[in-house]
């Protein structure tokens, strides 16, 4: 554990180190920019080889679409509680998103013309759900919730297979009953090169969305400009601000849970002025710790990049915070520092106020995605919503009335900027 007073200069420091744990290798770079070559030269051939490589599956490219029978047979093996739990999550995520969806507007500008904006749903998406260790169903509900909020007409998810070429049962049925129905048993960055750029099987599509390990960020990294993508939404993270009246056995469940998401690479802080707590916390780490399955996974994380900050006072709290600009940020502070914070903190992906709402909530159902920027990209990125599942075309219209009330503007960007076409093509309506 990192634990240290605050100061700018120490943050800086301590952050830069965490970041060299995370920063993407040459070797990382250079395998995903030959997968994706392959994919794009040789299509199903490629995914084909680097499944069986990788993921010791052997398919042919009529297996690598999930069947309707598959789908019936995993929502049939669910649980009828679990089932009733997805569609409860769903249930949440729809109501909170419904808010986001965007309208058209219409209204008059200074010169008297009709300006406005359209939305249009994307026609084709791709989602990459993971698997493995800890099957994402839950973002399965978090991506694509939204996109049929937002009308998208095709919706398709890439998900990695067992040896035995099966889809994690939980996973497929939560698919089925978020509404989708082309999913891919596809994993890594070959899948995302199939989105990106289309094979015999895969249709391309015309943005990627969902979290994933380094090699699938990666992936979306390098096919950014042949499709659009969401975020790249690295290893999770939380910070934990807390008062004297934090109860430590919550402040040091929270960090555990994020902790234990597998990369090795989450980061988890714990920001507070009272000593006693963070010594509290620190104890209550080590008693937990060896009641949790993935306790290897969390103690990597917890040696490397697990933060105890000591500061004065919630100034600097405010400080810290926007500087790291945390994926998730809980507030287990009494109502009224809750509010200061909330006022100032300006850079979390979701935040969580008061003693009762562990970041879990959102992970799970509170609402919001939980697809969320990381590693510092809160400073400019926010969460997923039905806006990123759309796209915006401004419309214009101008009569003879409003067309004179410009054409005096027009001339003059025209001579500045030495275009004489431009204001010829305005002045020629008049000459008409």
């Amino acid at each position: 554990m990192r634990e240290f007073i605050y100061s700018p200069a120490r943050l800086d420091r301590e952050l830069g180190d965490s970041r060299e744990n995370s920063v993407v290798s040459r070797c990382v770079v250079t395998s995903v920019g030959s997968i994706l070559q392959a994919v794009r030269a040789r299509g199903d051939e490629a995914l084909l080889e680097y499944s069986e490589k990788y993921d010791r599956v052997s398919l042919a490219s009529a297996q690598l679409r999930i069947t309707d029978r598959e789908f019936a047979q995993a929502l049939g093996g669910v649980k009828a509680a679990d089932r009733r739990a997805i569609r409860g999550a769903i249930h949440c995520v729809e109501d909170f998103h419904r808010n986001g969806i965007p309208k058209a507007w219409n209204e008059k500008n200074p010169h008297g013309a009709s300006v406005g904006e359209r939305y249009y749903p994307l026609r084709r998406v791709g989602i990459y759900i993971p698997s493995g260790e800890a099957p994402l169903v839950s973002t399965v509900v978090m991506t694509a919730t939204l996109a049929r909020l937002a009308k998208v007409d095709e919706i398709v998810m890439c998900t990695p297979p067992k040896p035995d070429g099966s889809v994690n049962s939980g996973l497929l049925a939560t698919m089925h009953l978020s509404g989708v129905r082309e999913v891919y048993r596809l994993g890594s960055a070959w899948a995302i090169g199939a989105m990106a750029y289309g094979t015999e099987t895969v249709q391309a599509v015309d943005k990627i969305f969902g979290p994933g390990p380094v090699h699938v960020v990666e992936a979306k990294r390098q096919v950014f400009g042949a499709v659009g993508i969401d975020l790249l939404p690295g290893p999770s993270e939380v910070m934990v601000i807390a008062d004297g009246g934090a109860q430590a056995a919550f402040v040091a469940a929270d960090m555990l849970a994020q902790a234990e998401h597998g990369s090795g690479l989450e980061r988890v802080f714990l920001v507070s002025p009272d000593t006693r707590l963070i010594e509290d916390a620190k104890n209550e780490i080590a008693r937990q710790l060896p009641s949790c399955s993935h306790g290897e996974a969390i103690a990597k994380v917890l040696g490397h990049n697990c933060f105890l900050i000591r500061v004065s006072n919630f100034k600097e709290a405010v400080e810290v915070a926007n500087t790291v600009a945390p994926e998730h940020l809980e507030l287990q502070v009494d109502m009224k520092t809750a509010r200061l914070l909330t006022r100032n903190i300006y850079t979390a992906g979701a935040i969580f106020i008061g003693h009762a709402t562990p970041a879990v909530l959102g992970d799970f159902t509170a609402g919001p995605s939980h697809v969320l920027p990381t590693g510092g990209t809160g400073r400019f990125n926010s969460g997923l919503r039905v806006t990123d599942f759309c796209r915006r075309s401004s419309v214009v219209q101008y009569g003879s009335r409003s067309l004179t009330k410009a054409r005096s503007i027009v001339a003059a960007f025209s001579r500045l900027e030495g275009l004489d076409a431009h204001g010829r093509s305005l002045e020629i309506r008049f000459d008409a």
